[in-house]
């Protein structure tokens, strides 16, 4: 079978190559399901991985297929199986648990293991092939409504999880009921972090770089929230005007946005970063003013990457409510098809030159 693959270490590697056809045999417990890949979304991960930036290949291997956002259909079952059945459409978590006590409790998420396995990432293959097969537990069911726009559970789960992991947080006050949130950036990332903000109730006002008409600040404001370009209306104005923010929602990937947002956190709010930033920048902040804030202020800012089984069932919950709530919002994200795995280099390019891209994917199967 078909896979699209890179040589981890080797800049502009990726190719397409022939690979053997996975078996449920292949899982020796009798909990293995073998997937048909009908769908594969693919992001900056995956440029940066051909450019030699990161990536393992697994042990034994010269080579890593790609890809970790993934939709597919159950083909065939274990005999230890309980839970899926041939047809179920499915999702597979990508974060694999390694050896530190979080993995061993499931929330491999949040490993300390300096060496880490994540599916199409780092030491295991990915799901850019026609077939692949994994343990029914990292495995997740994705419900028949939501089959035209499941390859977006993964992403979704990131966000959960950012999410989550603010109401945990602020656990703390006993009683945390945020009602305003600010989303830094408007592509993938932050379309969904909208998205999963406004299906909680919480009013949101998102910002980007460009001004209206823009597609996905319509997108934002479809969802019943709104959105300014920085260039016209900086934060700190929509502060002064609307009060300040109980929550803000990093998504841009530059990180003196991330410092931005720091300054303009209401008391007893939460700064949820969710942008890798590679990069060198050095930025002149306030930060004797940042510090004092947080301190009196009782303010959070954390980090978050990855997800495990808890967020990707999260995910797959809140894609059901957006189908219902927000018809055809969803769908209005997946903007650039790629046809086959043979298109890879036509996919390498929409990821790097496709400006007006929200989610590239590659359709693998049509059914």
């Amino acid at each position: 079978m078909d896979a699209i693959a890179v040589h981890p270490g080797e800049p502009d590697s990726i190719h397409l190559r022939e690979v053997p056809k996975p078996s449920v045999s292949d899982i020796p417990d009798g909990d293995g399901v073998l997937v048909e890949v009908l769908h594969v979304g693919v992001d900056a991960t995956d440029l940066e991985i051909n450019e030699a930036e990161y990536g393992k290949s697994p042990a034994g291997d010269d080579h890593l297929i790609i890809g970790h956002e993934s939709l597919g259909i159950v083909r065939e079952i274990g005999p230890d199986v309980d839970e899926l059945e041939p047809g179920d459409y499915v999702a597979a978590i990508v974060r694999r648990p390694g050896e530190s006590i979080y993995d061993r409790i499931g929330m491999y998420d949040m490993t300390t293991d300096d060496e880490y396995y994540e599916r199409g990432i780092n030491r295991l293959h990915g799901f850019l092939t026609e077939y692949y097969v994994d343990r029914e537990e990292y495995i997740v069911k994705v419900p028949t409504g939501c089959r035209d726009v499941g390859v977006l559970t993964e992403p979704v789960s990131i966000v959960e999880k950012g999410v989550h992991q603010a109401y945990e947080i602020q656990r703390r006050m006993k009683v945390w009921r945020p009602k305003r949130a600010a989303v830094m950036g408007t592509g993938t990332l932050g379309l969904l972090a909208s998205l999963v903000l406004r299906l909680r109730g919480i009013q949101v006002t998102a910002f980007g770089l460009e001004t209206m008409p823009f597609k996905n600040g319509e997108l934002v404001e479809d969802l019943g929230g709104r959105y300014f370009s920085v260039k016209e209306r900086p934060l700190v104005e929509t502060v002064e005007e609307r009060g300040p923010y109980d929550i803000i929602f990093e998504a841009t990937g530059n990180s003196a946005v991330a410092f931005e947002a720091a300054e303009h956190l209401g008391r007893n709010g939460v700064l949820i970063l969710s942008s890798i930033t590679g990069g060198e920048r050095i930025t002149e902040i306030p930060s004797d003013k940042i510090n004092l804030d947080f301190v009196l202020g009782n303010k959070v800012m954390f980090g978050t990457v990855n997800a495990n089984r808890t967020h990707f069932e999260m995910a797959t919950g809140d894609l059901s409510r957006a189908v219902t709530q927000y018809p055809g919002w969803l769908e209005e994200l997946l903007t650039h098809p790629v046809e086959g795995l043979e298109e890879y280099e036509r996919m390498m390019t929409l990821l790097k030159t496709a400006d007006n891209a929200i989610k590239v994917y590659v359709n693998v199967k049509q059914e």
